[in-house]
């Protein structure tokens, strides 16, 4: 059995580490919003959305660094390239934040399904689109 586990992760490593830093973000995400709304105790109007940004910001830096040096391996050095990289990941972070959007716009506004089911599924895409952006386009081997 452990040859097994051992042949299936070598073998799919990166998926598994991509995922296992995925939820990590996740946490970092949840656990930075209900830090800020405990801190300020609120979670209404303005402030609620500007705690929900700054998640979302720490959160995609965390999913950055996480990705460039445990799941990709990244080999960019340099100032330079480094920012191209990083500038190259946030842009596909906004193309899929779209992607998330519209399926929620177009799964609940339009067909009507329950928001849950909705979010679960765009969650599962935006997984998928995500890794796929990373592979191809920030981290692509050289």
């Amino acid at each position: 059995m452990l040859d097994f586990i051992k042949k299936y992760y070598t073998q799919y490593q990166e998926v598994v580490k991509y995922l296992f830093f995925g939820v990590l973000t996740t946490l970092v995400n949840f656990i930075t919003y209900y830090l800020l709304v405990f801190i300020f105790k609120t979670e209404e109007g303005a402030l609620g959305i500007t705690f929900n940004v700054t998640a979302t910001i720490i959160s995609i830096l965390f999913a950055y660094v996480t990705n460039r040096k445990f799941v990709f391996n990244s080999k960019a050095t340099g100032k330079k390239a480094v920012i191209k990289e990083m500038f190259s990941f946030f842009s596909c972070r906004i193309v899929s934040l779209i992607v998330d959007a519209l399926i929620y716009l177009v799964g609940c506004t339009i067909l009507k399904f329950p928001s849950f089911i909705i979010k679960m599924i765009s969650q599962v895409v935006i997984i998928i689109l995500n890794y796929v952006f990373s592979k191809l386009i920030v981290f692509k081997k050289k």
